[in-house]
């Protein structure tokens, strides 16, 4: 049965390697009062940036509850990538053998047993919703789901996983999206910036209210000028270190027209109401 939750929710993926955002997440959850189980990590925990070990560590440490992403499953299996979908070629696909190759010398067999051993989904109610938590897609670990992607595939994935709304990551841009009956909602990742120009990061908090659910998308601020210089000094230099900064991605290969179109667009997304069923 789906775990029924009452109280807030907060969730958030992609650490990316990224300790001090990491660090700065973990410790946001911790001041507004958040216990560890009411707190979910979409995976990717590891990635891009300078500390993929310290980050599982934090991670484990916090007792929270994390799903298994496609970086988590292509570490544990030692896969000579990182599963993460993009196009054999593309400089997405060129700049993230880098940072793979880095992490995966710097993983323990502890570690990877950890990834290997986490879900790949978690089921949780709330105001009478059914709510699963994936990475990408329920079927493809690593599918690619936008704002701009068809409502027609969503709806498939909420079909297949039996579900009235998913909970995603992956992608790394957040975004709320209500269709008949039915809930998308990513969190963004809280590792990198989500390309709008900006170096804030990004993660989610669900509250139930009396007739439905809220739904807020927030910035996290962090040093990001730390984690960008500690990748500058282990020579994961490929561009990934100064979006860091920059807020722009060094590549938007992996984004469809629309999304790559909002490229520095400063994102100022407002809370979404979902009222439960019949409720107007």
């Amino acid at each position: 049965m789906p775990k029924q939750i009452t109280q807030a929710l907060l969730v958030f993926g992609g650490c990316y390697s990224n300790l001090e955002a990491t660090r700065t997440m973990l410790g946001v959850a911790d001041r507004l009062g958040f216990d560890p189980c009411d707190v979910i990590c979409t995976g990717d925990v590891v990635a891009y940036c300078a500390d993929p070990h310290a980050t599982v560590d934090l991670i484990r440490a916090s007792e929270i509850r994390v799903i298994m992403g496609n970086c988590e499953e292509a570490l544990a299996a030692a896969a000579d990538n990182c599963g993460c979908g993009f196009e054999e070629g593309s400089t997405c696909d060129r700049l993230s053998a880098q940072w793979y190759a880095f992490a995966a010398a710097r993983l323990d067999e502890d570690a990877r047993k950890w990834m290997r051993d986490l879900p790949r989904h978690l089921e949780i109610n709330m105001c009478d919703r059914r709510l699963v938590v994936i990475h990408g897609g329920g079927q493809q670990i690593n599918r690619f789901i936008f704002q701009s992607t068809p409502i027609s595939v969503k709806q498939e994935e909420i079909e297949w996983l039996k579900c009235d709304g998913i909970i995603a990551g992956h992608c790394g841009l957040p975004f709320t999206q209500l269709f008949g009956n039915y809930l998308w909602h990513n969190t963004g990742a809280v590792g990198m910036p989500a390309n709008d120009g900006t170096c804030r990061t990004w993660y989610s908090i669900l509250r139930p209210m009396a007739d439905g659910i809220m739904i807020e998308s927030l910035p996290l601020t962090y040093p990001a000028d730390e984690a960008s210089a500690k990748m500058r000094a282990c020579g994961l230099t490929g561009g990934y270190d100064d979006a860091l900064l920059s807020g722009i991605w060094p590549s938007a290969d992996a984004l469809p027209a629309i999304e790559r179109g909002q490229q520095g667009v400063m994102l100022d997304p407002d809370p979404i109401y979902w009222p439960r069923r019949g409720v107007d």
